[in-house]
């Protein structure tokens, strides 16, 4: 067995058991969440640095670099309170600034993005719903405001930029990618609606926040590397 689908298989193995552990409440459970949140984007970066069919690939350096970048984001949101909150988000948005550098590169480049039902859609879905979360952080921490509406309108900018890259780029890793940046959006999207706007969350609510974020990091990832 290749590296490479080692290391796969041991990715999904921990985003299982990390994704059941997010829906304990015990404290056990918190405790194992130390080991199984930290290991995970270490893993999928070595899935990929490891895949010889992405050594070509043009979107490979960047997904590493956002990968690690993603790293400083899981560790530091297993910390609670605003400042690793924010400084979580500062971390994973870095992230997002590298996947963007990779991806814009890539682009369309004959039509514009405001002709692009996925980019309105996008807009459309961050416009009616980062303020409401905004505003709802806000109340808690009046710093917190301004880091959700600036961190979900990067991640929004990434997603839709996953949505348009050129024909250039083979056709399953468009597919991979993409759906790997909404899965990412749906995510954050109900990590934000947890913290900010739910009074008492049911703990499931954390494991589809896992569920989902750990699915897109991996389509990402194989969107990287199908891209060469």
């Amino acid at each position: 067995m290749r590296t490479t689908t080692r290391l796969q298989l041991v990715y999904g193995a921990l985003a299982a058991a990390d994704t059941l552990l997010a829906g304990s409440g015990r404290p056990w459970a918190h405790r194992a969440r130390r080991v199984t949140k930290p290991l995970l984007m270490p893993v999928l970066a070595a899935s990929l640095a490891t895949d010889d069919r992405a050594t070509g690939s043009p979107l490979r350096a960047t997904t590493l670099a956002a990968e690690a970048a993603g790293w400083g984001g899981d560790v530091l949101l297993l910390g609670e309170g605003p400042g690793r909150f924010a400084a979580g988000a500062g971390s994973f948005g870095v992230g997002h600034l590298a996947y963007l550098h990779g991806l814009h590169r890539l682009r369309e480049r004959r039509t514009t993005a405001r002709r692009s039902p996925a980019v309105r859609a996008v807009a459309g879905v961050w416009a009616g719903t980062a303020p409401v979360v905004a505003v709802a952080a806000a109340r808690q921490e009046r710093s917190l405001g301004p880091t959700v509406l600036g961190y979900s309108g990067l991640l929004a900018t990434m997603v839709a930029a996953a949505t348009r890259l050129g024909d250039d780029v083979p056709r399953r890793a468009r597919l991979l990618t993409a759906s790997g940046a909404g899965l990412f959006l749906l995510s954050d999207s109900v990590l934000g609606a947890r913290t900010f706007l739910l009074r008492s969350p049911s703990p499931a609510v954390e494991s589809a926040v896992m569920a989902t974020y750990t699915a897109g990091q991996y389509l990402i990832s194989r969107g990287a590397a199908a891209a060469s």
